[in-house]
C-alpha cells in the first residue's frame, strides 16, 4: 500500500476489525500495520500511542450515533415529536450494536471502560443535542422547564436504562420495547406545561344542590 494512501480512516477500519477478530486483550498495532501491508512505524506516524489509536476507534464508534441523532435535532417539526424520534433512534441505535454485532460490542465494552474522557465528550454531546429540542419545545411553548440544560440531563438519567451499556442484557427482551414506550411516553408527559387558569366548573360541586347528599 502506498504510504500516501494510508490514512487516519484506512487505519481504524483496520483497527475495528482487528479487535473483532482478536479482541481489545489481543490486538496490537502491528497486528493493525499486517493488515494494512505497513510497518507498524507507518500507523504510528497517525497515532502516536497504542492508546491514542484505541481511543480513536472508540470515538469513532460512539460518533456515528452522535451524528445520527443529530439529524433529529435539526429537523423541521414540533419539538415534542423530534424529542420522541430522539430517544427512539437512540435506543434503537443502542441495540442494535449490541444485538447485531456482540463481538465488537464487547470489545468496545473494554475500550470504553479506558477511555473516561472520549465517553465523557460523548455524553456532553447527547445532553447538548437534548437541550437543543427543549429549548425549542420551551420556545413552542409545549413544553416547560426553568432551565433546559438540567432538565436534558435528567431526561437522559431517567432513559439511561435503554441506552447505557451496562444494561445491554435487557434489550433483547420481549417487554423492553413497552418499557420503553411507558417512560418515553411518561417523559413527554412531564415537560408539558402544567394545566392554569380556573378549574373546570363542571368538576365542582355545588353545595346548594339538594342532590347532593350532606
Amino acid at each position: 500500500m502506498p504510504p500516501e494512501s494510508l490514512t487516519p480512516e484506512r487505519i481504524l477500519e483496520a483497527t475495528e476489525e482487528v479487535l473483532r477478530r482478536y479482541g481489545p486483550a489481543k490486538a496490537t498495532v502491528v497486528d493493525v500495520a499486517r493488515a494494512l501491508g505497513v510497518s507498524h512505524g507507518s500507523v504510528y506516524r497517525h497515532f502516536r500511542t497504542k492508546t491514542a489509536l484505541r481511543e480513536a476507534v472508540t470515538a469513532r464508534w460512539l460518533d456515528r450515533t452522535s451524528r445520527q441523532l443529530s439529524g433529529i435535532v435539526t429537523e423541521e417539526g414540533p419539538a415534542a415529536e423530534r424529542l420522541d424520534r430522539w430517544l427512539t433512534a437512540l435506543f434503537e441505535a443502542k441495540r442494535h450494536k449490541a444485538g447485531d454485532d456482540p463481538e465488537l460490542f464487547a470489545t468496545y465494552m473494554a475500550l470504553i471502560g479506558e477511555s473516561g474522557g472520549v465517553v465523557d465528550r460523548h455524553v456532553t454531546d447527547l445532553e447538548s443535542q437534548l437541550t437543543r429540542i427543549i429549548e425549542d419545545g420551551v420556545g413552542e411553548g409545549t413544553f416547560q422547564t426553568p432551565s433546559p440544560a438540567v432538565t436534558a440531563r435528567a431526561v437522559f438519567d431517567a432513559t439511561g436504562r435503554f441506552h447505557d451499556p451496562c444494561y445491554a442484557a435487557e434489550w433483547s427482551r420481549p417487554e423492553i420495547t413497552a418499557d420503553f414506550e411507558a417512560v418515553r411516553d411518561l417523559v413527554l408527559r412531564g415537560l408539558r406545561p402544567a394545566p392554569s387558569g380556573p378549574a373546570d366548573p363542571t368538576d365542582a360541586t355545588d353545595p346548594t344542590d339538594p342532590t347532593v347528599a350532606p
